[in-house]
């Protein structure tokens, strides 16, 4: 058989807005507020294109390692100040989630699994929330068939809001409509599932020559302990590529891309005090254990330059037969782009397995003040009476 190309697949159509952007959402709220307003009671605006069819880690000892130190992580909170003109900061992402999720299924069969829901919000939405709350304002989901249910969780429902206000149920008024609010978001189709790094291309139409941030479908950070906002910031100062790292077992590098790393001596100071930031050297997608270059895995936040849709477009199938991003990356690093990494010790809920996403739903409902006393003292009974004996 013949090797395959990929030159065509990689051409995306662009990217339709459906639903409300935030600011027209914003617009219609303030109109709907005024006494002799027609959108009272409920109504929504006109005009909305409904073309859905396109539309905690585990913490191991390295003491030898020569890139630890023994700063903290705190929350970001400083200023954007980069200290360079023309730095551009990324306010886009993509979101890659036209998966099959075998892993869950039959569950999958018919419910994508970006909206299995960790208590009463789909998983999707917790990813959308970080990205709107690093400045993210435009969100492009990138899709596949039997997920335009995605699309419609970010849409406005008109019908439930106005039930809900004649009920005066104004808590689940203001659930029901935060999703259409939280960004601009837009949807496109991945044709055919060929990779991480075709799933990303598909998206080079929508976002342009500027950088950006690819968030997974699976996986969120404790609001708690924000990561994007730096990881944007080092992007604005370096212009590289970024990436999130956590430290795993070495028995678990054959599930991640690992990196190899070397102290940064070439980032901003004010970022290097309060996060530990790392110099990438080299990257490699799911080694053995006994060939791995180190215990920093690649996990689900990347920010990267335009330059990296040129990248994929010359990269050949790798692990899995498939265009992987981090074989683009790798790619930009030999050519002298700068690849920086972040090593995240918060909080981060990992829902691409059964396990982890069940870990995520129990230890989220036990935080919940409307839910968390009952429902960890429940779940104290239980384990006690049932799994103790």
């Amino acid at each position: 058989m013949g090797e395959r190309t990929f030159e065509g697949v990689l051409q995306a159509e662009p990217a339709r807005l459906f639903a409300r952007s935030r600011h027209d959402a914003l617009a219609t709220d303030s109109l709907r507020n005024m006494p002799d307003s027609r959108l009272q009671s409920g109504s929504s605006a006109e005009g909305a294109p409904s073309d859905h069819e396109h539309a905690s880690h585990h913490r191991s000892e390295l003491e030898s390692a020569p890139w630890r130190d023994d700063l903290e992580s705190t929350p970001w909170r400083d200023e954007i100040d980069d200290g360079q003109e023309g730095n551009v900061r990324a306010v886009k992402a993509v979101i890659p989630a036209a998966g099959l999720a075998t892993r869950f299924l039959p569950a999958t069969k018919a419910v994508p699994k970006e909206l299995l829901p960790v208590v009463d919000r789909p998983v999707l939405q917790y990813i959308v929330e970080e990205a709107a709350a690093a400045g993210i304002n435009d969100i492009l989901l990138v899709t596949g068939r039997g997920k335009t249910s995605m699309i419609d969780h970010f849409d406005r429902r008109p019908d439930l809001e106005a039930k809900l206000a004649e009920k005066g149920d104004l808590e689940r008024l203001e659930a029901v409509r935060r999703p259409s609010e939280l960004a601009e978001v837009f949807a496109c189709r991945q044709g055919e599932p060929l990779g991480l790094g075709h799933a990303v291309a598909v998206g080079e139409a929508h976002v342009g020559d500027e950088p950006f941030v690819v968030l997974l479908g699976d996986e969120f950070m404790d609001e708690a302990d924000p990561l994007l906002p730096v990881m944007v910031d080092l992007q604005a100062a370096t212009r590289g590529i970024v990436l999130a790292f956590i430290e795993v077992d070495p028995q678990e590098v054959g599930r991640y891309g690992i990196a190899s790393v070397v102290a940064a001596e070439d980032v901003p100071a004010r970022l290097a005090k309060k996060h530990q930031i790392v110099r990438v050297t080299g990257l490699v997608e799911k080694p053995a254990p006994s060939e791995a270059p180190s215990n920093l895995a690649v996990v689900g936040r990347y920010v990267l330059p335009p330059s990296i849709f040129d990248a994929v477009k010359r990269t050949r199938p790798g692990t899995g037969g498939e265009i992987q991003l981090t074989d683009a990356m790798a790619l930009l690093l030999s050519e002298g782009t700068p690849v920086h990494g972040v090593v995240f010790r918060g909080k981060r809920y990992d829902t691409g397995t059964p396990a982890g996403y069940l870990e995520a739903v129990v230890e989220l409902a036990c935080r919940r003040p409307d839910l968390g006393g009952p429902f960890s003292e429940w779940l104290i009974n239980f384990v006690d009476t049932k799994l103790r004996g």
